[in-house]
């Protein structure tokens, strides 16, 4: 079994909203992002999957999440742009480019800061 995983970043401002504290004003967050492939074999080149292929898909969702506002981004309308909810989304934008044959999306993991975050798994 091989994870196979690459780091990344956003920057992003939010505010959650009914939230009995600071976090319901607007501020702004440098978001880290680890995406991680799982795969049980390895093709002829020893590989899971080229991690060019998990950039590409990457760069493709952080890129409509950088430098905006996640309160006003069509995923959120409906639902605080939270850690988790964020993980929900990622997840969800890259399941169709690496759910591939050999292997799967396994998990999101969404920093706000060096000391926090959540790992969503899928469901």
């Amino acid at each position: 079994m091989f994870d196979i995983f690459i780091k990344t970043h956003f920057s992003a401002g939010h505010h959650l909203r009914n939230y009995p504290g600071n976090c319901e004003k607007p501020h702004g967050h440098n978001w880290s992002v680890k995406v991680t492939v799982r795969a049980e074999e390895l093709d002829k080149l020893g590989m899971g999957i080229d991690f060019r292929t998990v950039k590409e898909a990457v760069k493709n969702v952080m890129d409509d999440l950088d430098h905006c506002n996640l309160n006003e981004h069509p995923a959120f309308q409906d639902k605080n742009p939270s850690s988790e909810n964020i993980a929900v989304y990622i997840f969800a934008e890259l399941r169709p480019a690496l759910d591939l044959k050999a292997c799967r999306l396994y998990s999101v993991c969404v920093g706000e800061t060096p000391n926090t975050g959540v790992v969503y798994y899928g469901g």
